[in-house]
């Protein structure tokens, strides 16, 4: 678990990590090169969840030999499956990472959610609905491996 203490924003105590798939660690279905070694990094301190729709079918070949749970869900009502999964291993303890329409509940209601504007684009109301947006998936393992990084875009 990660703790810091956010002047004017609280403690944050991350124990699980939720990320959308497509857009968020992959483009095009494919995992986006290092994020298998940085996952695996920090999975002594932090447990990995990938919650996805697996749109392209690569999903479980992608993962392999990487230390995450993956959630596949229906195509249908998928905001509402993200959410009730990061919900169901506690919001308060629960960062979320997305660039999706389908992220947008998921982020708003964790306890830290990320918005990702990467190669596939991201819907707008999830990036507003963010606590912080990056431009690459690579910054948020940099966070997670320093989350002392996260004072000088919280602290208020």
């Amino acid at each position: 678990m990660l703790k810091i203490q956010v002047p004017g924003f609280g403690e944050i105590a991350i124990a699980y990590v939720v990320f959308d798939y497509n857009g968020t660690l992959a483009v095009g279905g494919k995992l986006i090169a290092g994020v298998g070694e940085a996952m695996n990094a920090l999975s002594g301190i932090l447990d990995f969840h990938v919650v996805t729709a697996d749109t392209f079918g690569f999903v479980r070949s992608e993962l392999q030999g990487i230390k995450c749970k993956l959630a596949i869900i229906p195509e249908e009502r998928q905001a509402e499956a993200k959410l009730d999964y990061a919900s169901k291993l506690g919001l308060d303890q629960t960062m979320c990472v997305g660039n999706g329409r389908n992220d947008r509940l998921m982020v708003k209601e964790a306890v830290l959610g990320v918005g990702l504007l990467q190669e596939e684009g991201a819907f707008p109301e999830t990036l507003f609905s963010s606590d912080l947006i990056c431009n690459h998936i690579l910054d948020v393992f940099a966070f997670l491996k320093e989350p002392r990084r996260l004072i000088a875009s919280l602290r208020s």
